[in-house]
């Protein structure tokens, strides 16, 4: 374990990162649709599930490995893809990427990263997945998505969930931008947080590295309301790996992707990003576990932070779980040994719940766990 000692909880790093970004980036990564309700309900939600404990058992030998679409994995978790993560440290994208060939995880690398899809490739060793929005110009995707299978990627994570880009106040508050525009508030910002602006500056603002804006380009603001199924139909027939769908809360989608041959679907609300007054996430999961059956590979994102959150969703019928903004926060926090200390923590946390429980694998986790 590092022997850096200041986060302790994915809180503590949250509120380092919070001391630490400008309030612009920090806002931008902790922000959510509306007033942030729907986020907090999906944290809520989790922290109010029980868990039983079990006494005396066996429980030395643990182990939190576990697998996912064919990769055996050291973690119970991967990490989400999300975009401009090199706003919370330079070279967060690296870290993040060395992370999962580290631990053998999924990381998800986002069509709107700020290092390109093959960099990501390249440092993840064969564990990243490609994520991919559609940004208006079909021709743009293919190009994306032949650029991934190029670079050797196996796994493409399909985003639906945004046909429109949530409002979030709190970013639009601060002017929040990509590339930034700066004016004098943004000035005082930066300014205010001089660790962050210089480190930045030193290493190069961060931009849409997947985009050169000559031909191709990325708006995250545009509209993407005419993609429909037989969008994900051309989608389903170019790309020859598996297909991961991300952004599912609804049965009958859920049936009807698995109709159209996904290979997995995320169950997931965006963080709350997207719509404050969605379902929390961790109950559209045991809905949609209920509909498809008990073997169809379902990945969990939304409100997770601890190891105990992890333990939750898995018994509540996840094959597997992504972190995100907890990660975005370590590194603000502590760079890479920030990264590295949260992943400890939450690992640690994980084990320690399942001795709790009387079980030694992540895989025995179901809902005879939860009260």
């Amino acid at each position: 374990m590092s022997s850096w000692s200041g986060i302790h909880t994915s809180e503590d790093a949250r509120r380092i990162a919070k001391r630490r970004l400008p309030w612009m980036v920090f806002d931008y990564f902790d922000g959510s649709a509306g007033t942030g309700l729907g986020d907090e309900l999906n944290q809520q939600a989790i922290a109010q599930m029980r868990l039983q404990t079990r006494i005396l058992c066996d429980v030395e030998n643990r182990s939190i490995s576990t697998s996912i679409l064919g990769m055996d994995c050291k973690l119970p978790f991967g990490i989400s893809p999300m975009g401009m993560c090199n706003l919370s440290a330079p070279g967060a994208d690296g870290m993040l990427a060395r992370l999962a060939a580290k631990y053998r995880i999924p990381v998800g690398a986002s069509t709107a990263a700020s290092t390109s899809l093959e960099n990501i490739a390249t440092e993840a060793d064969g564990c990243a997945w490609f994520q991919l929005y559609f940004g208006g110009d079909e021709s743009v995707t293919n190009s994306l998505l032949d650029r991934a299978e190029a670079a050797g990627y196996e796994v493409l994570i399909f985003t639906v969930d945004v046909p429109e880009v949530g409002r979030r106040p709190r970013e639009l508050r601060h002017g929040f931008k990509m590339p930034f525009k700066l004016g004098p508030r943004q000035f005082l910002d930066f300014a205010l947080h001089p660790q962050w602006s210089i480190g930045t500056l030193l290493a190069g603002a961060p931009a849409l590295a997947n985009f050169d804006n000559a031909n191709s380009s990325f708006d995250r603001t545009r509209s993407r309301a005419g993609v429909d199924w037989s969008f994900l139909e051309r989608i389903r027939a170019r790309w020859k790996g598996k297909l991961v769908v991300k952004g599912v809360l609804d049965v009958e989608d859920a049936k009807s992707l698995v109709a159209h041959g996904v290979d997995a679907i995320q169950v997931s609300s965006h963080g709350g990003r997207q719509l404050e007054s969605v379902p929390q996430a961790i109950y559209a999961l045991e809905r949609i576990r209920l509909a498809v059956g008990e073997n169809f590979p379902l990945i969990y994102d939304s409100g997770l932070r601890t190891g105990e959150d992890i333990c939750k969703a898995y018994a509540m019928g996840a094959s597997f779980v992504m972190l995100g903004r907890p990660l975005l926060f370590a590194m603000a926090a502590a760079g890479e040994k920030g990264l590295h200390q949260l992943v400890d923590v939450v690992s640690d946390e994980t084990s320690i719940a399942l001795a709790q429980l009387g079980l030694t694998e992540i895989d025995q986790l179901d809902k005879r766990v939860l009260l």
